[in-house]
């Protein structure tokens, strides 16, 4: 870790990390990479790489701090945040409704490079031929991945990209073989970490002035982990619960986890990676409904089925339950559903037993999730 840390200072010429509660959860998250994700020498380099990356974007965070103050008083209201797992329409409904002229989303490549590179112009050139570029490689590297998940360098993209640089995210988990940083994370006060989430918000605020006036809609499965948190840390949030059953969502997520680990280990086993993440859903889903059990005022459901077969319809629902709902105009909405229809790369297949899973076993273990929701 010092050796990342170093590498970092170096790379940024700075040298202020600010607060340094992100320590420990790099600890922990540097112990479980070492004794755990068997990484290949690609993987190792290319870690090695992202993290101090994460690293010098955190030094560059607090350096624009100090140089321009009004980005701290920047408001950022969320109107709501998408909670679904993964693999049940929480992305088609996240780009569905940043199509709104009344919302805004982060943008991939925002989540990529928050902060603009020294002396480059309000059109971020630099950074959105960065993100392309990335784009690009990563498809090189997975190419299976377009089937699986429209990537859209320049469209709206999960906000846990932004957390990674807390180190306090679901990304490494699902990227890496690393269980003892799991299950940190699930027992971890993730307070601070969604603090700094809203300060990447105001720096992304801050740089385009015409999100002025228009509210965030935030989306990713990490979410789950934190439904307190995320309620708390933006006031008046809806949350967006997108549903569809386990035995789809579990053996689907599991197939792009093991997609993506594949870049960085050799060694991905395809039962322990279905296995950790039908137990992983499980526990979050329990601790999403303890949540929903005390504020139920702030919850949103959209089931799977609905979205996909009447997403307008849905689309107007979820305006009307964040108060945005009045001059409702369907066209922005319609010309994001035609250009999803034409993004669309082959099927994506998988069987739970292919991850060490049967659809007995999760319907078993997730019949306290089905019985409420679906």
């Amino acid at each position: 870790m010092d050796e990342l840390l170093d590498a970092a200072k170096t790379k940024a010429g700075l040298t202020e990390f600010g607060d340094d509660w992100f320590v420990e959860p790099l600890q922990v998250l540097v112990r479980s990479l070492n004794a755990q994700a068997r990484l290949s020498p690609a993987g190792l380099e290319l870690t090695r790489r992202r993290l101090t990356a994460l690293l010098v974007d955190r030094l560059r965070l607090r350096a624009l701090q100090r140089t321009h103050p009004e980005v701290r008083a920047v408001e950022v209201p969320v109107a709501a945040a998408i909670c679904g797992l993964p693999r049940t329409g929480s992305t088609l409904l996240h780009r569905l409704l940043a199509a709104s002229p009344r919302l805004t989303s982060t943008l991939s490549w925002e989540a990529s490079y928050p902060i603009p590179f020294p002396g480059e112009g309000p059109d971020a050139a630099e950074r959105k031929r960065r993100a392309r570029d990335r784009a690009e490689l990563f498809l090189r590297m997975s190419p299976e991945f377009a089937g699986i998940h429209t990537i859209e360098w320049d469209g709206p993209e999960e906000d846990v990209i932004l957390l990674d640089r807390s180190f306090t995210s679901m990304s490494f988990d699902s990227f890496y073989r690393i269980p003892d940083y799991g299950a940190w994370l699930r027992s971890a006060d993730q307070s601070m970490a969604y603090r700094e989430l809203r300060e990447w918000l105001q720096v992304l605020r801050w740089q385009r002035p015409d999100r002025a006036g228009r509210r965030w809609i935030l989306k990713s499965p990490h979410h789950l982990t934190a439904v307190d948190t995320v309620l708390d840390t933006f006031p008046g949030c809806r949350i967006l619960m997108t549903h569809r059953s386990p035995v789809s969502a579990v053996p689907s997520y599991a197939s792009m986890v093991v997609s993506m680990s594949s870049q960085y280990s050799a060694a991905v086993d395809p039962v322990a990676t279905g296995r950790y993440w039908s137990t992983r859903f499980a526990a979050t889903l329990r601790g999403f409904a303890e949540a929903r059990r005390h504020r139920p005022d702030r919850f949103v459901d959209v089931p799977f089925a609905e979205l996909t077969a009447d997403p307008l319809a849905v689309a107007r629902r979820v305006l009307d339950a964040v108060g945005l709902a009045s001059g409702f105009e369907s066209g922005p909405f319609l010309a994001y559903l035609d250009r999803n229809r034409t993004q669309r790369h082959g099927a994506h297949s998988y069987a739970p037993e292919d991850f060490g899973l049967s659809a007995a076993e999760l319907k078993r273990d997730f019949a306290f999730y089905t019985e409420a929701f679906l």
